[in-house]
């Protein structure tokens, strides 16, 4: 990895996003850290999806720029691409490819020599090692997430972007995905967690920014967070437990109005 960047992993500067007349993303700028775990939260129609897709090299913004792993998205979009694993919320393989199948299709997508001692320890890593024959379409939902998560980081990229992973799940599913997530931040992975779910980032995110009406309006640990916002009128005009979280905190700075 190329840490001349002042080893951060991504640096997303000045980031402007639009869509014909319409300014999705308004002078945006965070950097990522190997090993740590970034929340990028916002209501519906914020712009944290058009910052992602700028972050991949799917979308040109108007201006700014977005480096990965020491590689500017424009000027070597490859070499960035190669160095990102994307796990999107409804991952959807062929669901009549077994598990094994899916996992050497991928591998071989991302130039990667597998075995099949090696897709079985990836499948008992993921603790899936019975389903190694079972078609994708029969996992359930917390299975089917375990194993695009694995193809997600099968090329062992420097950063990970995890859009709404546990949207769905049932709360073992989702703790165990959150266990994967803990270990690729002590692998040294960068990852990027979108998700509407507060109590997740709260538990699992090291910083998290607020994005709303396409500006960056809040980046900080989720405790300070709290610690900042907790006696904010609008803050505490929504606590309901007497203790403030960061749903109050985030509800507190974007609004109550439900964006659709």
């Amino acid at each position: 990895m190329d840490h001349s960047q002042g080893d951060y992993v991504l640096q997303v500067e000045g980031l402007n996003v639009y869509y014909g007349s319409l300014q999705a993303v308004s002078n945006v700028s965070f950097n990522v850290k190997p090993g740590e775990i970034f929340g990028l939260l916002g209501p519906n129609g914020a712009g944290k999806t058009s910052t992602l897709s700028a972050v991949e090299g799917l979308l040109k913004p108007r201006s700014g720029s977005v480096t990965v792993a020491g590689y500017n998205t424009q000027e070597k979009p490859r070499h960035a691409r190669a160095a990102i694993g994307v796990q999107l919320q409804f991952t959807s393989f062929q669901p009549e490819l077994t598990v094994s199948e899916i996992i050497e299709l991928y591998a071989g997508i991302y130039g990667v020599s597998i075995t099949k001692e090696k897709v079985q320890n990836i499948l008992r890593s993921i603790k899936l090692e019975d389903a190694a024959g079972k078609k994708f379409g029969q996992l359930s939902g917390g299975q089917q997430q375990r194993v695009s998560l694995v193809i997600a980081t099968l090329h062992n990229p420097s950063l990970i972007l995890l859009d709404e992973p546990t949207s769905g799940l049932d709360p073992q599913s989702r703790r165990q995905l959150w266990e994967r997530m803990e270990a690729m931040r002590t692998n040294g992975h960068a990852v990027i967690l979108t998700t509407h779910s507060m109590e997740e980032a709260e538990a699992v995110c090291d910083r998290i920014a607020i994005i709303d009406h396409g500006k960056l309006i809040a980046i900080d640990t989720p405790q300070a967070l709290i610690d900042t916002h907790r006696n904010d009128p609008e803050v505490v005009s929504v606590s309901r437990r007497g203790k403030i979280t960061l749903e109050d905190v985030f509800i507190g700075l974007t609004g109550t109005a439900i964006r659709s």
